[in-house]
């Protein structure tokens, strides 16, 4: 809404608690100043991350050294004053402080050794500190401070002696400093601010759950994290469903936990009881080699551990099964009649038959079945999955990661003239946007994709709700044909399990994972989302770049960019990276590739990174500054608003 099409009434509400905030002329015009000002400042960085899966350790890394930020800045300043050992011990003393503190203070024996080195590292700290908030205002930077130490450091950010008036002054803050014992957490406190300010604002393209170990760390992460929104994964919305109450959702949580060693995540992370479901698996189910858990670089399984597992997991995956049936045969616009699966097979002879082609079963576990209704769960199966999502529910920790995950999540995101979104936009061969039917209308392209955050966000805030259509769209996000998140034509779990022809098992693809290799496409999707063709990026996750194949995440002339490069431990062997990131700041994007991460320990102890190559995307002709950015609407719009003020209430 911009002053001119304000109504009569909102604008005088709006001017009345202006009126009562600036509540002087002068006080009106010093914060027009203050924000004009803001204005002229250079474009705060921005953190692009994806497909993080679990794997907190990695992205905990990578949100610690800012994709390379930190190291960027330590280099700025101090390369031509510090070897390059010291330039390492820096870095490793930000990206962990409480741990290289430790560390350090075992190999000094000598108090005045360790004092001496204790000022150094504060004033490059302090140096280092000064040099990341160099592009904001004194306020930003102040709340950017460790509260109980933020004076001390602003004497010491803001000191001038020209004339050595104040050295002694200076000399004896440090001294008392370190004398007083808060040495360490004064340099922990810096050393966490400058983490802050190399990065302004964290965008997570999608995919924070499933596969990796820890999750729930991830999500406690983004909520402590000062500025940050995420683009929905498929991953996320599943679980988003499942705690909205869809059992098909949770069923295919469950079944991808036991699949990756992971129900610690569900029992022991969530709280989530699953003691009924082992039940019923011990009940029903025997080894099964089709459903061992995958191998990870996890904490090896006993031979019990990967029983209990395997039975698990055929427990769930029958269940999913049948519950997918009831949705197709209600929702016939999903177009998913060949994934009845349960209802295409001759349980006398052990064959599957889907369209014109039959194949034999192998592993299979079908004892819950009935042949003569296949969707019908047993009372058991019934019970469990009514447990279960009643405990899923009145779990507090995921209440709070479920909200927190609607608040500031959506399915896409139109931001600095870039479109962030995690998969596609569901087009034809013929490069037409493909459009699909809702409730008895059509909808394409960007339409398409907010009648899917419309029904996900009713679904979220009516629990109750269990088998509508809101809720039934959130399991066809996860799997459907023409999901912008899954962007494929059909999933083939089943077939992966019991078909041991390959064929079977191939997902095909939308259209768009080709077709966005071409400038001309990449453009169009930009104008269907109102964005500018000719400056705009379109920035993607989902789809794990194949490096070691000689792929380039840099696609349509640098219109798209794809930073699935594999956090996932489960997928490195194929990308051959351990991730992507992407840094936008004032003079343009760079991509950034990451090797396998291991553990901190070994960044404390050789002081290496894990950062590989960066690439240069796109450079700005002229720096951006905050004026170009949504930030920068905003405070125009706040400015027009004081101005109008300031005519209205006091030129008058």
């Amino acid at each position: 809404m911009t002053v001119s099409n304000m109504t009569t009434d909102y604008k005088s509400q709006y001017f009345q608690l202006l009126a009562e905030k600036f509540d002087s002329e002068e006080k009106v015009a010093t914060e027009i100043i203050n924000l004009e000002s803001i204005l002229e400042l250079p474009k705060g960085t921005e953190h692009f991350v994806s497909d993080l899966h679990g794997e907190f350790q990695s992205f905990q890394h990578v949100l610690r050294n800012g994709s390379g930020n930190v190291k960027v800045k330590i280099d700025d300043i101090f390369k031509d004053r510090l070897t390059d050992d010291e330039l390492s011990e820096l870095a490793a003393l930000v990206y962990y402080p409480k741990e290289k503190l430790t560390l350090i203070k075992n190999q000094f024996t000598d108090k005045e050794e360790l004092a001496a080195w204790y000022k150094s590292k504060i004033e490059q700290l302090i140096e280092l500190v000064a040099h990341s908030s160099s592009k904001y205002t004194r306020s930003k930077l102040r709340k950017a401070l460790p509260p109980q130490f933020a004076y001390i450091i602003e004497e010491l950010l803001y000191k001038k002696d020209e004339h050595d008036n104040k050295k002694r002054y200076y000399d004896r803050i440090l001294n008392e400093i370190i004398e007083l014992g808060q040495a360490n957490k004064l340099i922990t406190g810096l050393s966490f601010t400058i983490q802050r300010l190399v990065v302004d604002h964290l965008h997570v393209v999608g995919d924070i759950y499933d596969r990796g170990p820890e999750p729930d760390k991830i999500m406690d992460t983004l909520i402590d994290y000062h500025s940050v929104d995420i683009q929905w994964g498929n991953h996320d919305v599943l679980w988003l469903g499942a705690y909205a109450g869809s059992k098909v959702c949770l069923a295919n949580i469950i079944r991808i936990c036991a699949r990756y060693n992971n129900l610690d995540i569900i029992e022991d992370a969530y709280g989530i009881n699953l003691r009924p479901l082992f039940t019923l698996a011990d009940k029903y189910y025997d080894d099964n080699p089709a459903f061992h858990p995958k191998k990870t670089s996890g904490k090896p399984l006993t031979e019990d551990e990967q029983l209990q597992m395997t039975k698990v997991q055929q427990a769930i995956s029958m269940i999913q099964f049948k519950l997918e049936s009831p949705i197709i045969k209600r929702r016939p616009s999903f177009d998913m009649d060949d994934r009845l699966v349960l209802e295409n097979i001759n349980y006398d002879t052990m064959e599957y038959t889907v369209g014109d082609k039959t194949y034999p079963l192998e592993n299979t576990c079908f004892s819950t079945v009935n042949r003569n209704n296949p969707s019908q769960l047993t009372d058991e199966e019934a019970d469990v999955m009514n447990t279960l999502l009643i405990s899923v529910q009145q779990s507090e920790k995921l209440k709070r990661h479920m909200n927190f995950m609607m608040k500031k999540g959506s399915l896409y995101l139109r931001y600095n003239g870039n479109l962030l979104i995690h998969g596609c936009i569901p087009v034809t061969e013929n490069c037409d946007m493909e459009g699909m039917e809702i409730n008895g209308e059509m909808y394409y392209g960007r339409e398409l994709l907010d009648q899917f955050e419309i029904y996900l966000r009713h679904a979220f805030t009516h629990l109750d709700d269990t088998e509508d259509l809101a809720t039934d769209l959130i399991w066809y996000l996860w799997t459907g044909k023409k999901s912008s998140l899954f962007g494929k034509r059909a999933m083939t779990t089943f077939e992966r399990y019991f078909i041991s022809d390959k064929a079977t098992h191939k997902e095909v693809k939308n259209p768009y994972y080709s077709l966005r290799e071409k400038p001309e496409m990449a453009q169009k999707f930009l104008k269907e989302f109102d964005l500018d063709p000719e400056h705009g990026h379109i920035v993607n996750g989902h789809t794990p770049v194949k490096e070691k194949e000689g792929e380039n995440p840099i696609k349509a002339d640098g219109k798209l960019i794809v930073i699935d490069g594999g956090f996932s431990k489960a997928y490195q062997s194929t990308t051959g990276i351990a991730g992507y990131t992407l840094l936008f700041n004032s003079y343009g994007m760079q991509l950034v590739a990451h090797q396998e991460f291991n553990s901190k320990d070994k960044v404390l102890e050789n002081e290496s990174d894990v950062l590989a190559v960066r690439r240069i995307v796109d450079e700005e002709l002229e720096r951006k500054k905050v004026r170009d950015t949504e930030i920068g609407k905003r405070l125009r719009y706040e400015i027009d608003m004081l101005k109008t003020l300031m005519k209205h209430r006091y030129l008058n």
